[in-house]
């Protein structure tokens, strides 16, 4: 495959995403047209060998940290909602937080399209945590049976300003805390309960109640990513990195994307 087609295969996502950043599709499309232009002036600014995507979005970050373009909207480029909020971050943190939330990147493909150590990004994605949890602020449910992670965890989320609504440390007492009179607007969930219950059990009953987001922290993340059956949305393997757990929470109350489906049920 030639290099303007590997560009071509990845220019929508880019666009994507260059939307998300400046907010709206006319000031995004204009960096990108300055992405193409910088390929056209010196191919080699895309090395040979290095993954086409990441180096692509290489290139966008370095122009949108070099050049200024015309943020005006039209009144057929109305500003949806989420952008409008994305649009308010810092701008570092925002492009760390929508490369890898938005466009699925790893914490390592990250740091190299934005030129930082993993150590700085993991700041930035903290940072921007901090900054969206004024706008997507809710009632936490934390299912954990070891104190340790469930105190760090609940101090995790209530930094990001959100409120714990109640730890459980089984299945029974997570029904009990859900059926409390406030349902959750998130749940973060261990699979391996202290009873030898099931956390797994417990989201599903819980969802048949209410719709919300979950994320399972787990040390057991091969018991769903088998392709075998649907696969939880957001899922972070023990022992876990504190930023990539702020990122999550971040990414699944920024976007509104369900854990769980309405004919689906999370299962090991």
């Amino acid at each position: 495959m030639s290099k303007s087609q590997l560009v071509a295969r990845h220019l929508p996502f880019l666009r994507r995403y260059a939307r998300a950043l400046t907010g709206n599709q006319n000031a995004g499309d204009a960096y990108v047209t300055a992405v193409l232009e910088t390929l056209v002036a010196d191919p080699a600014s895309l090395p040979e060998g290095e993954d086409p995507r990441v180096g692509l979005y290489r290139i966008f970050t370095k122009v949108w940290n070099s050049v200024s373009v015309n943020n005006t909207r039209d009144g057929n480029d109305a500003q949806l909602p989420a952008e409008a909020r994305i649009a308010k971050l810092t701008p570092l943190p925002r492009q760390a937080f929508l490369l890898m939330s938005l466009e699925g990147f790893s914490e390592d493909e990250t740091a190299r399209v934005l030129d930082v150590e993993l150590s700085s990004l993991r700041g930035l994605l903290d940072e921007a945590g901090q900054e969206l949890a004024g706008e997507i602020a809710t009632d936490v449910l934390i299912i954990e049976d070891e104190p340790l992670i469930a105190m760090d965890i609940e101090g995790l989320v209530e930094r990001l300003g959100h409120n714990v609504l109640g730890v459980a440390r089984t299945h029974k007492e997570a029904l009990k805390v859900a059926s409390g009179g406030k349902a959750p607007g998130l749940i973060l969930a261990d699979i391996q309960l202290a009873d030898g219950s099931s956390g797994l059990d417990a989201v599903n009953e819980l969802l048949q109640l209410f719709n919300v987001p979950v994320i399972f922290i787990t040390a057991y993340p091969e018991r769903f990513l088998t392709g075998e059956r649907p696969e939880p949305a957001f899922l972070i393997p023990k022992p876990y990195q504190p930023a990539t757990v702020s990122a999550v929470i971040s990414q699944a109350l920024f976007f509104e994307r369900k854990a769980h489906r309405p004919h689906e049920r999370a299962s090991a």
